[in-house]
């Protein structure tokens, strides 16, 4: 499936996060936590760049289901992290980031 919502998706845990990557060619997932300042501030960041690429945009806290933080090396938040076509082709953890830097990424990253 290659229609994007334009809009961030929120999943539970590692299978919900599975299926999407699954279902979608270019997914673009947000690690983050209850009360950092960093991932409540970025995330108007991934909701402006679910609207300007084609990537899906998933939200996902893996304090929730600490198996992501082992399976995706999440070693602080926000992380970044994008898929294609099932594979892990990127990472930003940097901090925040602005909504011009994360859609550079999404869009040299993996093509």
């Amino acid at each position: 499936m290659s229609d994007s919502p334009n809009k961030p998706l929120r999943v539970e845990d590692s299978d919900e996060l599975h299926r999407v990557i699954a279902e979608h060619d270019r997914v673009l997932v947000d690690c983050y936590t209850k009360g950092c300042t960093l991932c409540q501030a970025i995330e108007p960041v991934v909701g402006n760049v679910a609207r300007a690429t084609d990537a899906t945009v998933v939200m996902v806290n893996p304090g929730n289901d600490l198996s992501l933080v082992e399976e995706y090396t999440i070693r602080s938040v926000p992380t970044l992290l994008l898929f294609e076509h099932g594979n892990l082709v990127g990472r930003m953890a940097d901090g925040f980031q602005g909504t011009d830097a994360v859609v550079e990424f999404v869009d040299r990253t993996g093509k």
